[in-house]
């Protein structure tokens, strides 16, 4: 019973503090106590829900949602897999703990042009969601990995069980909590890399309507633009909190 109370008790004081944020957006629009570049947020979603523009947003929409979840299932892949590869094998974790910091502190604006030059230009968000990703996850996965204890390890050695076993049985459980944890955070991050790589002149994508809308002035089409990634964000990022949720309370 104390746990459910908590929990609606939690959605209540989330509800209310994304009523309030909404109705200062919708006053500060109203007053233009930001200007002309803040529209009410009513405005806006008459313009996103305007039917003769529902095939554009639905365009751009899915060219950028297929680039981040390709993006995000490469990077998901590559940050496990690494991880898993180092924990394996120690002694090439230096070497791979200072390549995925490098490859992080450059700036993903810096090697979009770069990405454009070797793969095709509407791959580029692909890829610099890809880096997102791949960082987050490589960090939560390895130290996941080390989740499980001294006595647990032993106890499996002591039984004969081999390096992979263990990893498979005892090590990789341990650490999904921090792995399903970093998967969460990684969703916004690909969503990010995707509109960013979609700002160097991609074909098509939100990334690109806002890149026209702010050219062009069109500010209820870059807020619209905006809307549509953010409540993507949120929802996969609600999504993947219940998932979350789920795995904790199985494997911790």
């Amino acid at each position: 019973m104390a746990g459910s109370h908590e929990k609606a008790q939690e959605i209540a004081f989330g509800a209310i503090g994304i009523g309030l944020f909404l109705a200062l957006w919708e006053i500060i629009g109203v007053y233009r106590l930001a200007g002309l570049t803040w529209p009410p947020l009513t405005q806006v979603l008459a313009f996103l829900f305007d039917p003769s523009r529902q095939a554009l947003f639905l365009r751009a929409s899915g060219a950028t949602f297929s680039m981040a979840a390709l993006g995000y299932l490469a990077g998901g892949i590559a940050g496990i897999g690494l991880a898993a590869l180092v924990h394996m094998f120690p002694v090439v974790r230096p070497g791979v703990d200072r390549l995925s910091s490098v490859i992080h502190a450059i700036p993903a604006i810096a090697l979009a042009p770069i990405f454009i030059v070797l793969i095709n230009r509407d791959f580029t968000g692909m890829a610099i969601a890809a880096l997102n990703v791949y960082f987050v996850l490589y960090v939560g996965t390895t130290s996941g990995l080390m989740n499980s204890t001294q006595n647990h390890r032993d106890l499996f050695t002591v039984l004969g069980a081999s390096k992979v076993a263990r990893f498979g049985r005892l090590d990789l459980p341990a650490a999904l909590p921090a792995i399903v944890s970093a998967m969460k955070y990684a969703v916004p991050a690909s969503l990010i890399g995707a509109i960013l790589g979609e700002w160097f002149g991609s074909s098509r994508g939100l990334g690109l309507l806002m890149v026209s809308a702010m050219q062009n002035f069109q500010i209820p089409l870059l807020w619209s633009a905006v809307l549509i990634a953010a409540g993507a964000s949120l929802a996969a990022f609600g999504l993947m909190t219940l998932v979350e949720r789920l795995v904790y309370g199985r494997f911790q």
